[in-house]
């Protein structure tokens, strides 16, 4: 059987942590529908993670994937901390925030040993990682919950490195993808590809079983990623707009608007790479900029900025995060998306 088989799900379907954006809600209708359902965890505190576990212990034997971050957090640069909110004071005048309002925490912890005991307590199937693994003495407390390994790769490199260091799968993340890139060796981006042609090259240097992230909204792009040797699929914008999510209004209507399919990788949001919906802070300050401090410390100078316009009913500096084709966001539950795609994909 394979390892997808072996862990309890009928689909070669897994569900992307997206933080912000959903609960333990989708990733139970996920698991519920056959596929792998997945809990971002990077931005949720002890008490919040250990409850979202417990609701997904209480709904079933699972599988369940938990999602963490695995990023080397600097403390916050007071330098580059006043850089940033200089950058953003005439967008704090123009809608009466307040330098006061800003917070210098940060917004994403990485993988710690409380985090390893909490997965020690629950015994997920699946626990996952994003920019690189936690190191090897965490990565043992993880394996033995009996947890499989999953991490991203953007390159062939990552995804070598991965599999010498202890993963259990890959995700082959593409430049299409929605959200952070899971870069991790090498920052430089144009050493990224997109899913269709970076897939088959970690297909045919690894001996793993891949999973294929990014661009991939429906039953066809499942099969075509599946005939070039991945083993998964992982989707995630998708489901944006699916019942179960916790997508913001504001959110759903970049999606299903025209400006939705224009996307750009950006690091105004968080100071690290990531692929959103084209937006007043991308266009007038660049998409990709030296203005931020280092990640994940620029979303505290952007929050009360963020909260503003958007009592105003505007997202102009809210992270809308999405891969390049959002043509496969629709208002469904996301057991109808699943049971569509496996029809299409012929899954059955």
């Amino acid at each position: 059987m394979s390892l997808f088989a072996d862990l309890g799900m009928r689909y070669p379907i897994i569900q992307a942590p997206m933080a912000g954006v959903q609960n333990a809600e989708l990733a139970m209708a996920v698991t519920g529908a056959g596929a792998l359902g997945s809990l971002p965890a990077a931005m949720l505190g002890t008490a919040e993670l250990r409850k979202a576990l417990e609701q997904l212990a209480a709904s079933g034997p699972g599988p369940f994937n938990i999602n963490f971050f695995c990023h080397r957090q600097r403390e916050p640069d007071p330098a580059e901390e006043h850089r940033w909110q200089q950058a953003l004071a005439p967008f704090y005048a123009e809608f009466g925030v307040s330098t006061d309002a800003v917070s210098n925490g940060p917004s994403r912890a990485p993988f710690n040993a409380e985090h390893a005991a909490i997965l020690a307590e629950f015994n997920p199937a699946v626990a996952s990682f994003h920019f690189g693994l936690p190191a090897p003495e965490l990565l043992a407390r993880v394996k033995a919950t009996g947890a499989k390994v999953f991490a991203s790769a953007t390159t062939v490199a990552e995804a070598k490195w991965l599999a010498r260091h202890g993963a259990d799968a890959i995700i082959a993340q593409g430049l299409e993808a929605g959200g952070h890139r899971g870069h991790f060796l090498n920052q430089d981006l144009s050493l990224q590809q997109g899913t269709f042609t970076l897939l088959p090259q970690i297909v045919a240097a690894v001996d793993l079983p891949i999973i294929a992230a990014g661009g991939i909204v429906d039953g066809k792009g499942i099969k075509a990623a599946l005939a070039l040797g991945a083993s998964a699929v992982q989707m995630g914008t998708a489901f944006l707009c699916c019942h179960e999510a916790t997508t913001s209004p504001l959110h759903r209507a970049a999606l299903l608007g025209a400006h939705g399919r224009h996307t750009a990788l950006t690091n105004l949001f968080s100071g690290r790479p990531a692929r959103g919906i084209v937006n007043r802070l991308m266009r007038e300050l660049g998409p990709l900029s030296a203005l931020p401090p280092d990640f994940p410390h620029a979303s505290g100078a952007l929050a009360p900025l963020r909260a503003a316009a958007e009592k105003m009913g505007k997202s102009s500096f809210s992270p809308l995060w999405a891969g390049q084709n959002v043509s496969g966001c629709r208002s469904l539950a996301a057991a109808e998306l699943i049971s569509a795609w496996v029809a299409e994909a012929d899954l059955a």
